[in-house]
């Protein structure tokens, strides 16, 4: 049997909440209950289950590999709704957008501190560009 990535774990104050606000910015569809968890789930069937947790958030980075249109799709979003962007994962470019191999790549921030990147060619694929 090959093996796939399943799933993740992601803690957040309001799992519910957080996995609308995932959904929606990557334009996938609503999350759907199970267990303790409110999952969303990609196009690869690969599943991020928030659960509620009421102690401090320790920050994780998820990225998304997109297409040219839902690149340029989500990253209206993220400015319609005026939300912080980096070009970087250590967030000294903001307001900037990246072309590391040839692509466009940018980061930010889901309401428990999480930081998403979504990119349009996935890395190695076309050399680096710092």
């Amino acid at each position: 049997m090959a093996i796939y990535f399943n799933h993740t774990i992601l803690s957040a104050h309001d799992s519910k909440a957080s996995a609308d606000f995932l959904a929606d910015m990557l334009g996938l569809p609503v999350p759907r209950r199970w267990g303790p968890f409110y999952m969303v789930t990609t196009d690869n069937d690969a599943n991020l289950d928030y659960m509620d947790t009421e102690g401090q958030i320790v920050r994780q980075h998820y990225a998304f590999l997109v297409g040219d249109g839902e690149f340029e799709a989500i990253f209206n979003r993220i400015r319609e709704r005026n939300l912080r962007y980096w070009a970087d994962p250590g967030q000294r470019k903001p307001d900037e957008t990246n072309d590391h191999d040839g692509g466009r790549g940018v980061y930010f921030e889901d309401p428990n501190g999480h930081l998403l990147e979504i990119i349009t060619r996935p890395y190695g694929s076309g050399g680096w560009n710092p």
